[in-house]
């Protein structure tokens, strides 16, 4: 049995992650101690290691509920994560488009700098051009 410490520590994970997959139900809620502490197995473990690594490639909580509950039910047809994946596949390649335009945007501020001082800096004159700006649609998110 592994305290919430060695879990965490295990899998890369914060403690106060793990509470909170707890809180909302990815992770289930753990043995305790007489004393109250948390005890996990070796299902937990995988658990976690699963929702981490679906967090690494990006999968929102969501669809990482989905991907579990498909895993904790082997006889559900293997399209339906496919499908998730393949939505998370989408999202990943506008992110890649966004991120190539606004590279472009970047490099080309930083090239048309003439190095002279802030009153003639073209980075500083783009960033005060509002009709420059991209829409909201086109913001790069985390």
């Amino acid at each position: 049995m592994l305290t919430i410490g060695t879990l965490a520590k295990r899998t890369g994970t914060k403690v106060q992650t793990i509470r909170y997959y707890e809180q909302i139900g990815l992770m289930p809620e753990p043995g305790r101690t007489e004393g109250g502490q948390r005890r996990y197995g070796d299902a937990e473990l995988d658990r976690l290691a699963f929702i981490r690594h679906s967090r690494q490639l990006g999968f929102p909580l969501d669809a990482i509920r989905e991907l579990l509950d498909l895993s904790d039910a082997p006889d559900r047809p293997c399209h339906e994560a496919d499908e998730i994946a393949r939505r998370q596949l989408k999202l990943v390649e506008q992110r890649m488009e966004r991120l190539k335009a606004l590279r472009a945007e970047l490099k080309r501020m930083v090239k048309e700098c003439s190095g002279g001082n802030a009153s003639q800096c073209r980075v500083l004159e783009v960033l005060r051009d509002h009709s420059e700006c991209l829409t909201e649609h086109d913001q790069i998110g985390v």
